[in-house]
């Protein structure tokens, strides 16, 4: 599985997942009120919005991210958004487009499910009035669990026999059937005791309610989620977003207007406003003061902008905090427990090369519970293979199997090359004092 961070966006069709990954990056996926708009999966980079060490450190005028951005200590990183097609009840049987979806859910680390609220289309993404998207949430939950719990079940005689035969410890022998998800085996061991199961395991005595069980434990740790309530700028959203908070009190949810952050970016580039992703606000023409009118170069807009910009800040900046996009991002890089990393060539001045410059121009999304050594192998495989130790913040050695955590997370690698090519130096300095 990829060490970069991929979110899934799943959905229905015309939920508005496509308007959403064209809102969330500079992607260009076909948007229509059709299934299966998306026929392939689309793919585009988002941000994820953090603080970055060089606020901390006094580095800001210095910091040169290789790839993001990074302003007055908020560094931008690069996320992948994976737009994949409009499911449909009855996927995992094969229905609409069947588990080709599904099959390209495995690479996401984390998934978005973005919800029409306004019940003005039906679970097959046809327009209607009165739907009530409640059914989305639990259908989609319902086709993704059946792909998981079918492609065990019709392979748990062999499971049983493999413990049998090898006396495997259950959690080795499930994470081997579950890796094409790209499972690591603390996701299985964190499923089972989620359900208060520890080893030792006998799979022999598990009946289909007890391997249904264990996928949805699964399902809550490989696959978190997180729900965009998209188009809440509808009038018939309010009352069921309120339905879908006192049904699902536990799950993480996000008020959303994938169109109104697409139209927002619109009139931004077009010169019509100031307007920053995430704000709760945006400034015009009208918005300034006679003074800043002298020297602006808002263009100035005519009545029917106008209102729809109102309209706009109206129903949704000034109603629900911003448009949610970047809010539904940042939730879904923590709600995975994903942590940023800056590996470094100096500890004093914190960059990335010999000469001194490219201040943390390097920073890796690595999920937790990932080690030093491990994380050094991602880097690159010779960092793994001539590996020495590793150095903190402050100089002091980190374990190689020390886990990576917020205050850990700037790491300085030695390996076997460069301690030779330290001592060489050094060498050739006492031979020139000797002369």
């Amino acid at each position: 599985m990829s060490h970069e961070l991929i979110i899934g966006c799943i959905g229905k069709p015309s939920a508005g997942k496509s308007s959403f990954l064209n809102a969330a990056t500079d992607s260009t996926a076909k948007v229509g009120n059709y299934p299966f708009t998306t026929i392939e999966p689309n793919i585009g980079v988002a941000y994820y919005i953090t603080e970055c060490p060089c606020k901390k450190y006094d580095k800001s005028s210095l910091c040169s991210p290789r790839y993001g951005t990074c302003k007055d200590g908020n560094r931008n990183i690069p996320v992948k958004m994976l737009d994949v097609a409009g499911l449909v009840p009855g996927a995992s049987e094969g229905k609409g487009l069947g588990n080709q979806f599904l099959d390209d859910l495995r690479h996401a680390h984390v998934l978005l499910h973005v919800v029409d609220v306004s019940g003005n289309t039906n679970e097959k993404g046809e327009e209607t009035t009165g739907y009530d998207p409640i059914n989305d949430i639990q259908w989609l939950k319902e086709e993704i669990h059946s792909w998981i719990f079918n492609n065990l079940w019709k392979r748990w005689g062999n499971i049983i026999r493999k413990q049998a035969s090898t006396k495997s410890p259950a959690d080795l022998i499930l994470q081997k059937k579950l890796s094409g998800y790209g499972t690591r085996i603390s996701v299985v061991r964190q499923s089972l005791e989620n359900i208060d199961l520890r080893e030792p395991i006998n799979l022999s005595v598990w009946t289909d309610d007890d391997v249904h069980k264990f996928v949805n434990s699964f399902l809550d740790v490989r696959f978190p989620t997180v729900l965009a309530l998209n188009k809440v700028d509808q009038s018939t959203s309010d009352l069921n977003i309120s339905r879908i908070c006192s049904k699902y009190p536990d799950y993480s949810m996000i008020p959303t207007s994938a169109l109104a952050e697409c139209f927002l970016r619109k009139m931004k580039s077009q010169g019509f406003i100031e307007y920053k992703e995430g704000d709760d606000n945006f400034k015009t023409y009208d918005d300034c003061t006679d003074s800043e009118k002298i020297n602006t170069k808002l263009k100035q807009s005519d009545d029917k902008l106008k209102s729809r910009l109102e309209k706009l800040r109206d129903l949704v900046l000034f109603r629900y905090g911003s448009t949610g996009i970047q809010t539904a991002i940042k939730e879904a890089v923590e709600l995975k427990k994903f942590i940023p990393v800056y590996p470094v060539k100096n500890l004093k001045s914190l960059s990335c090369d010999k000469s001194g410059g490219s201040v943390l121009r390097d920073c890796m999304l690595v999920p937790q519970g990932t080690q030093v050594r491990e994380f050094a192998a991602m880097l690159h495989p010779d960092l793994d293979k001539y590996y020495l130790y590793a150095e903190g913040i402050t100089g002091q050695r980190l374990g190689e199997n020390d886990e990576i955590t917020l205050s850990n997370n700037i790491i300085k690698f030695t390996t076997a090359a460069i301690e030779q090519s330290n001592n060489n130096n050094n060498n050739n300095s006492n031979n020139d004092d000797s002369k």
